[in-house]
């Protein structure tokens, strides 16, 4: 039997909040009780991990950045010929219908997700899904909790790499989550909390949940984004330190200069910024971390610019 740690953090911890024990889910067209929201044994994303998703968060009652996350939805669901007939309109419908049922205004988190849908027998072949794609909509009251800002996270490198694109790129966010979830399992059983994760190369990528950066000498790095999802938040990071004067650079680079780097953090839709305290047991910089600071003031600007909050 697994035993699960309670003291480990995860960049997807939230302040607890009982009114999600009572939220309404939607799938496939209606609203349903949390203990009643299901979907057949026989969906393809529960059968084969066959289907996209995406992550938003709710602020003023507007989600953030929705046209880019749209963009990223819609393009992985062409590229893997799931067909919608609705558009990025009608999912915005979808979000703001079921936020509104729950009484959620900011604060709130959704999983959307979109799968093949239902099939005929339990076999690969896409064609099996003969009924439409499956689409839930899960919404939580969700706060990060403030702890990690200030403790930060400890990360391990794993076996576990990020692949080659021909085998499953990396830029899908897709339901089939397993390599992730193998580099998780390996971090925790490491003692860590989150996995680093290395590309075909060997060099520094991203970690099995987030985007990885590190801040070396007033510099800030990032991956050159071959192997890794490609952020909303990721970019947005890039973007604002262009647009602030702080130097970044999309390149490849090894431990052993995120071993000696000043600060680290990582980048989520959820977390926004989550610095690092540590990676294989040693201690990221001294514990000061201006660029992240500044780089999260410039990201709530953003996000309030964006959402009107």
């Amino acid at each position: 039997m697994t035993t699960i740690d309670l003291n480990k953090k995860t960049t997807h911890d939230s302040e607890h909040d009982p009114r999600n024990d009572e939220i309404l889910i939607y799938v496939n067209g209606e609203l349903k009780p949390k203990a009643e929201a299901v979907v057949s044994v026989y969906d393809a994303g529960f059968m084969l991990g066959d289907g996209m998703w995406e992550g938003m968060r709710l602020y003023n009652g507007k989600w953030a950045f929705f046209d880019e996350h749209m963009d990223r939805l819609f393009n992985s669901l062409k590229s893997v010929s799931i067909e919608l007939d609705i558009g990025p309109d009608d999912i915005l419908e979808i979000l703001n219908k079921t936020a509104e049922a729950n009484g959620m205004t900011t604060d709130a988190h959704c999983r959307l997700m979109i799968t093949r849908g239902r099939k005929a027998k339990p076999f690969q072949h896409p064609g099996l899904s003969r009924w439409g794609a499956t689409i839930v909509a899960i919404i939580e009251h969700s706060k990060p909790v403030e702890t990690l800002q200030s403790k930060g996270i400890r990360l391990a490198t794993v076996p576990q790499v990020r692949g080659l694109p021909m085998s499953q790129d990396a830029k899908f966010n897709s339901h089939s989550k397993l390599n992730c979830i193998i580099a998780c399992i390996q971090a925790e059983q490491a003692g860590a909390d989150e996995g680093l994760m290395l590309d075909p190369h060997g060099f520094v990528n991203t970690t099995n949940a987030c985007n990885f950066f590190i801040v070396r000498r007033g510099e800030v790095w990032t991956s050159t984004g071959d192997y890794c999802m490609k952020g909303v938040t990721r970019q947005k990071v890039i973007d604002l330190c262009r647009a602030d004067g702080i130097p970044v650079f999309e390149k490849n680079y090894s431990l052993f200069e995120t071993y000696g780097a000043d600060e680290a953090f990582l980048t989520g839709t959820f977390g926004a910024q989550t610095p690092v305290a540590e990676i294989d047991g040693k201690p990221i910089g001294n514990g000061e971390r201006p660029i992240t600071m500044r780089i999260r003031e410039l990201y709530k600007q953003l996000v309030a610019e964006n959402t009107g909050a």
